[in-house]
């Protein structure tokens, strides 16, 4: 049982915010979950109808960029911990808007913290723990794997906002004993995951027969975190881990990109019952984008050996999940990649 009676989870409404909600409402009844999400378009509050109801969980329609209202939040509600996972996450957005993921994630990110150092000030028994990435690492050399030791090289506005973020987390435990933890996790991958990333942008555009857009010639190489997994390691480094400690989080999975695709087509064509090799056909090459990273890489043998977590599948069993969800969920991907959720849920808690 969480020894934390009143937890705040940052963009819970999220891909892998939803599964670590779920997780930490049904795991501790007796901990309050409170999930502040602003609701952008990867915000998905259907992702949490099976626990909406709740006596345990809570809502709270909120932008971390909004000094004033966290610090009010903070100040109201007595936080035990956080979970921050709130973010702007795509590389490509990044990309057309580096200032959004600047206000976001780092903007955002030191609004929490000074909110929590005011409410807190340096309590040891809170937690202020903030997810990363390891794309903050830049791309991993010949065979080498990312650790905790690993120096920091962001190649993209998206993984630089990170980065930016991640030394605040730090700064505020060094200069104010502020009780952090930090964990940078590889790709995720899973249900309920919005229709923009590789995987899920690829069993969309299979469904509708739709060209597989493969940047370059497709051998960048990515390690893969089933989401459900990436949920456990949350909940036991914020529970376990130690104050002002880093942990990577990763899959065992590196694959290359297109390796990866060939794969999710033949999966494809058995559960749709098309013709061997008629997914593959629909695999497009387009021009690279700036700064792609080669390679990522993860070593999360400290995780492991310091807390006991290992990831459970391989991508071959992680990908036949995720694929038979989005087939039994069609109507959820229809209306995600369509927006209607998203005006149904903000009118229903509008009048809440």
């Amino acid at each position: 049982m969480s020894l934390l009676k009143k937890i705040l989870i940052t963009g819970g409404a999220g891909f892998i915010g939803s599964h670590v909600v779920r997780l930490f409402v049904n795991k501790y009844p007796d901990c309050e979950i409170v999930n502040l999400d602003k609701l952008t378009y990867a915000g998905n509050l259907e992702n949490l109808r099976d626990i909406e109801n709740k006596q345990n969980y809570r809502f709270i329609k909120g932008d971390i960029v909004d000094t004033p209202a966290m610090l009010k939040l903070f100040s109201e509600e007595k936080f035990d911990g956080v979970v921050h996972l709130a973010a702007e996450s795509h590389v490509d957005r990044s990309l057309e808007n580096p200032n959004e993921f600047v206000m976001t994630n780092i903007i955002g990110t030191v609004n929490l913290l000074q909110a929590a150092l005011k409410t807190w000030g340096a309590d040891s028994s809170k937690r202020f723990y903030h997810i990363s990435t390891d794309e903050v690492y830049g791309s991993a050399e010949g065979s080498d794997l990312f650790t905790e030791q690993t120096a920091i090289d962001p190649q993209s506005p998206y993984s630089s906002s990170k980065a930016g973020s991640d030394h605040f987390v730090k700064a505020f435990y060094n200069s104010f004993n502020l009780p952090i933890l930090i964990s940078r996790c590889s790709n995720n991958y899973g249900p309920n995951h919005f229709p923009e990333k590789l995987i899920p942008l690829m069993i969309n555009n299979l469904l509708e027969s739709k060209p597989l857009p493969v940047y370059g010639k497709g051998e960048n190489v990515r390690d893969w975190l089933y989401v459900a997994d990436h949920a456990r390691a949350i909940d036991i480094i914020f529970h376990k881990g130690k104050t002002g400690e880093v942990y990577n989080v990763g899959g065992n999975n590196e694959w290359r990109n297109i390796d990866l695709v060939n794969l999710l087509c033949r999966v494809m064509d058995k559960k749709l019952q098309r013709p061997e090799g008629a997914s593959a056909k629909l695999i497009t090459y387009v021009k690279d984008r700036p700064g792609h990273d080669l390679r990522y890489a993860v070593d999360s043998s400290k995780l492991q050996n310091d807390l006991g977590w290992a990831p459970s599948v391989t991508l071959e069993i992680g990908l036949e999940k995720t694929v038979d969800w989005y087939l039994n969920n069609k109507e959820w991907l229809s209306r995600v990649t369509s927006g209607q959720y998203r005006a149904y849920y903000t009118q229903m808690y509008e009048k809440r």
